[in-house]
């Protein structure tokens, strides 16, 4: 039975291995003062004080720090199954009017980026997400008429199927935010996501 009860809720998708990485990238360092998956977490619970965290078995290490930022972990037993199978975990563990879904690796995306997202969900719109120059970026924004699909989601594609089926309902909020488009799989992209 999900705990969450609110007309937006935040799933930040932290189960993935960052094999790319070379090692668990949500705990390296951002900026000096905490880890990339706390730096995202920050931001999307200051946005979605209702925010789940979705993990992978055995991450005590992250778990901890999320919950101490107040986010609710929920664990995907089958996290190697991929980031479709996590983010409907998060989703069946919510109840909502919709779902702002972020990324865990994804730690210079704004404040005011993601409140703008729910906010568009809130006013109505079935997706939503941010555009910076021209590219979509992330987090992206489900509406409750998708909880279905997204609960059935299995595999690496995450939401881009419903994306791709609906994209004429997507509304693109325009953002002055390059962090939206950013996200750390090397070492190297952490330089880049910075700036």
């Amino acid at each position: 039975m999900p705990e969450t009860n609110s007309p937006i809720v935040g799933v930040l998708l932290a189960a993935g291995r960052g094999a790319r990485f070379g090692g668990n990238k949500l705990l390296a360092p951002w900026r000096d003062d905490t880890v990339i998956a706390v730096a995202t977490a920050r931001h999307l619970i200051d946005a979605l004080p209702d925010s789940v965290a979705v993990l992978r078995p055995g991450d005590e290490i992250l778990a901890s720090l999320l919950a101490a930022e107040g986010l609710r972990i929920v664990v995907n037993p089958n996290a190697d199954d991929g980031m479709g199978g996590s983010l409907a975990c998060g989703v069946a563990a919510t109840e909502a009017d919709g779902w702002v879904i972020a990324l865990a690796d994804m730690p210079a995306i704004r404040l005011e980026t993601i409140a703008a997202v729910a906010q568009a969900l809130a006013a109505g719109a079935p997706l939503a997400a941010p555009v910076y120059h021209g590219q979509r970026g992330h987090p992206i924004g489900f509406a409750r008429r998708f909880r279905q699909d997204l609960m059935s989601l299995r595999g690496d594609r995450g939401g881009r199927d419903i994306l791709a089926r609906y994209g004429n309902e997507l509304r693109q909020i325009d953002v002055n935010d390059p962090g939206v488009l950013y996200d750390v799989d090397r070492v190297a992209d952490l330089v880049i996501a910075e700036h």
